[in-house]
């Protein structure tokens, strides 16, 4: 999927992809998002703790945004959204993209297909890419920076949580 984005990108049809994780550390996935960063594909991550991924390098990985979030409850969603030339699919999963999980372990990630399913994750993650209180940047040196902004304060955890309580 990361290649077909690449694909797209080449092809001047939209790509992009959004990942949330809590661990990013497997590097051949690392040097394909670092392949479709050179392709022109917008790569945003959200990625809780262990990242080795260096965003934001000059012909390396400039399409690529990384954004950590902790707070109150911890979160183990691993969810990804390909821009699919906007046809987006969305899929879900049991593991981060970490050496043990990829090459030791029998993981899980299947696709959404359910459109009001697919519209809610992709509601949510969008909440979560526009953390401006909990959230730090990560910058090409793996340091947290903290957002800043001149938009209304967005505290994720607490706009998803008001969010799942309008729907229920």
């Amino acid at each position: 999927m990361i290649d077909r984005e690449i694909t797209h990108a080449q092809n001047s049809y939209p790509a992009s992809i959004i990942i949330k994780l809590n661990n990013l550390e497997e590097s051949k996935l690392i040097a394909k998002l670092y392949d479709a960063s050179q392709a022109g594909v917008k790569v945003q991550l959200i990625v809780r703790s262990i990242c080795r991924l260096i965003p934001g390098v000059k012909g390396m990985s400039e399409n690529i945004t990384i954004k950590r979030i902790v707070d109150r409850y911890l979160e183990h969603g691993r969810v990804f959204i390909f821009d699919n030339n906007g046809k987006p699919e969305v899929y879900m999963g049991s593991a981060d993209w970490m050496n043990r999980n990829v090459y030791h372990r029998i993981e899980v990630c299947f696709p959404v297909y359910d459109e009001q399913i697919k519209a809610e994750i992709t509601d949510i993650i969008n909440l979560q890419l526009a953390d401006n209180v909990q959230a730090v940047m990560l910058n090409n040196h793996i340091e947290n920076v903290p957002v800043k902004t001149t938009k209304p304060t967005i505290r994720s955890q607490y706009e998803v949580y008001q969010y799942l309580s309008k729907k229920a």
